[in-house]
């Protein structure tokens, strides 16, 4: 099938150009614009306790202004706030209430009353509510914005200093570092293709080839998944954008080197231009599209998560890796064929002649000769990182995690944590709804909030207020809950699971009660974590699993690969929990990296080994014995799996530039797991186990047999000679 597609765009190349060049024109023109979302409740489904909860307190409260931002308070010098400071804190929240800044609803001023001052009296807080029905749009974060312009010069001439925290303002932070992530990224991935292969190739326009044809082909990429996030209603969250430029340059740059390092071996070999790009596309193509595939369905079975940032993040890498394996046996090789070689290659002439590969011949020998031992070294440098995976611990703060620590809604919410109760900033709801109809006694509920004051992690429980905290109908009140530590911890976690315990068991008679909060949502997205390991990862590997069969006819061969892959990922997880956890000190490794790792390394890690596997597959067509099949294909296949592994690392690792710990945590994950999966697994441990179980490893098939699934390498009307044996 791929030698008779080579063979027709090697003939229809500039429809094959055109063909894209319009679908990318008219994709991109009508396609709507991604959007992302901030709001952690939004990724959760609604059998979850935290959004029935958030439900509840919309229609029992469907005028509460809840606090959107946070205005800190502290004097320049350090001391504690007096009357002066009050008067000037005063003129602050007043001013920007006169303001009437749009969306803006109410700006609570700082009072004793209302606990507003730390035990201290150094830090003071003000509240401020904006409409939260427009959290998503831009309006949400220019009220934000101009609420911190307005009061830094309302503050201006005073001895105060003026802060501004809180979910608008973590938005606002969020996403300033997300567009300068995007761009740093960008053009770190970029930078890092163009000397990589300028080195690989020394010709500066095989260079710019994938840089140019990702250009193509994501627009295309990027507008499927506009459709597909508005058909569906996918949710992506602020990582998305840098996640699809790295994976869009990536995973197209290493088939681009599949397809570029046998053209140029079929040029040596002899053949003309049209029948090297044909003949690359019918010998690299399967593995590719292989490849692919499983990525692909890696990535689509997130459509079973519980969580939308995975449901909208795995269909559309699936989207952009499917699109990339397209153009790269279509668009990529009808270029190719229409650049003469001493252009394309231009200024080296290293193309004419085959390199000695010393190195990987070297590595190919030793493995061919000793393959219990290289088996044995390498798989134990993957057993040994896994070990270091148990001391894995997850952590929820993704506000605290996706911006630099010297944000100024973080330097707000790490001086809450220590002036104030941890957990004050962000309290927990008890919404106490009536079954019978009759209206709550709000005073014989003190009991039951002493019950919950008592709960091991909970540093106070208060009653509503007649203003606040009781519906209009009387039959739903909201008793807030004051947790010892900040929301997002672990700890915090912990609590709210026994909050929950109490608040449902205590409940007075004829009432129901639901637990609301930040806390709350992270409890529900632990849970639902749980679920999608349990259901998506083995979904994953047995797809995975018959892919590998069918590209191999084999039942053997898919175990120990998804076996070897399985290593490989425990190995990722494990050396990020060593440099993230033990040598930078991180309380934790984000809560959704595992699976993110999982679905790179299981992935992308399997286009290593399949193309490894299939090289090796052709040796041993040619006659050889397991052995020399395995070290000839690393000889011949190492190269491209070095190149390719050493760019999509590097494009992995320019994550590192965003500034922040999520990014850094993932870039540095999936850069290490692509190294170990790329020069660990599948050019070493593959192929040793490979040609330990020799011909057993294609049972029940004859993979290894000459004549088995393979299709002729000439062009239709060419008279092409066989390829001698041995000539590569």
């Amino acid at each position: 099938m791929f030698h008779r597609l080579g063979h027709f765009v090697v003939r229809r190349a500039w429809w094959v150009i055109g063909a894209w060049l319009i679908a990318a024109v008219a994709i991109i023109g009508s396609a709507p614009a991604l959007t992302t979302n901030t709001d952690q409740a939004a990724f959760l489904p609604k059998h979850y306790e935290s959004i029935q909860a958030a439900d509840v307190q919309q229609k029992a409260f469907p005028s509460d202004k809840s606090p959107s931002a946070l205005l800190l308070f502290e004097r320049t010098d350090g001391a504690a706030l007096d009357a002066n400071d009050q008067a000037a804190m005063d003129k602050v929240t007043q001013g920007l209430a006169d303001k009437k800044i749009p969306l803006v609803e109410q700006v609570l001023p700082v009072s004793d009353q209302t606990g507003s001052y730390s035990k201290d009296h150094k830090y003071a807080m003000a509240l401020v509510a904006i409409d939260k029905s427009k959290m998503q749009q831009p309006e949400y974060t220019d009220a934000a914005k101009k609420i911190r312009e307005d009061g830094k010069e309302l503050a201006a001439g005073s001895n105060l200093k003026f802060q501004v925290g809180g979910d608008a303002a973590t938005a606002l932070d969020q996403k300033e570092s997300s567009d300068k992530a995007g761009i740093l990224i960008g053009l770190g991935t970029v930078v890092i293709i163009l000397l990589t292969l300028g080195i690989i190739f020394r010709s500066p326009i095989v260079a710019l080839l994938p840089v140019v044809s990702v250009i193509i082909y994501s627009l295309v990429a990027t507008g499927l998944i506009g459709f597909a996030s508005d058909w569906f209603g996918l949710k992506a969250d602020s990582s998305m954008s840098q996640i699809l430029t790295v994976v869009l340059y990536g995973v197209g740059t290493d088939y681009f080197l599949f397809l570029m390092f046998r053209y140029r071996e079929r040029l040596r070999a002899g053949d003309n231009r049209k029948e090297a790009v044909a003949n690359a596309v019918g010998r690299v193509g399967e593995a590719i599209t292989s490849a692919a595939g499983a990525v692909v369905v890696a990535f689509a079975v997130l459509v079973l998560s519980s969580l939308g940032m995975f449901k909208a993040l795995g269909p559309s890498l699936a989207i952009a890796v499917g699109v990339t394996a397209l153009a790269s046996v279509t668009l990529v090789p009808a270029i190719l064929c229409l650049i003469p070689q001493k252009v394309l290659f231009w200024p080296s002439k290293a193309w004419q002649r085959e390199p000695s590969n010393a190195r990987f011949a070297a590595i190919g020998r030793t493995v061919g000769r000793r393959p219990a031992g290289a088996a044995l070294v390498s798989g134990l440098v993957m057993v040994g990182l896994a070990i270091a995976a148990l001391g894995y611990q997850g952590t929820f703060d993704m506000a605290g995690s996706a911006m630099p620590k010297d944000k100024e809604s973080m330097v707000v919410q790490n001086t809450m944590i220590k002036a104030y109760s941890a957990g004050a900033a962000d309290p927990a709801h008890i919404l106490l709804t009536s079954q019978n109809g009759n209206k709550i006694d709000v005073a014989g509920l003190q009991g039951y909030v002493n019950d919950l004051g008592k709960v091991d992690g909970v540093a106070a429980a208060a009653l509503p207020t007649p203003d606040r905290g009781i519906s209009k109908d009387g039959l739903t009140v909201d008793v807030t809950v004051v947790l010892k530590d900040q929301s997002t911890t672990n700890k915090a976690i912990d609590t709210i699971g026994k909050v929950r315990t109490v608040a449902h068991d205590e409940a007075p008679a004829g009432t129901k009660a639901y637990v609301a909060g930040t806390t709350s949502v992270l409890k529900d997205i632990n849970t639902a974590m749980a679920h999608d390991y349990s259901l998506v990862f083995p979904i994953a590997a047995v797809l995975i699993m018959i892919i590998l069969g069918l590209l191999l006819r084999s039942v053997v061969a898919p175990w120990y690969l998804m076996a070897s892959v399985g290593l490989g990922f425990g190995a990722t997880l494990g050396a990020t929990t060593l440099v993230f956890q033990d040598f930078k000190g991180e309380s934790g490794l984000m809560f959704m990296l595992p699976i993110l790792i999982y679905l790179f390394v299981v992935a992308i890690g399997t286009d290593y080994n399949i193309l490894m596997i299939a090289r090796l597959r052709e040796e041993a067509r040619e006659g050889r014995s397991p052995r020399e099949a395995a070290s000839q294909a690393i000889r011949h296949g190492g190269p491209t799996v070095a190149a390719a592994g050493f760019i999509l690392a590097a494009t992995f690792g320019t994550m590192l530039l965003a500034g922040n710990t999520m990014m850094s945590e993932m870039g540095f994950s999936i850069a290490i797991g692509i190294i170990i999966a790329a020069f660990v697994m599948s050019m070493f441990f593959t192929p040793a186990l490979t040609a330990l179980l020799g011909r057993r490893a294609w049972w029940p098939g004859h993979g290894d047999v000459k004549g088995h699934g393979e299709e002729p390498t000439q062009l239709v009307g060419t008279t092409m000679p066989p390829e001698p044996v041995g000539r590569h």
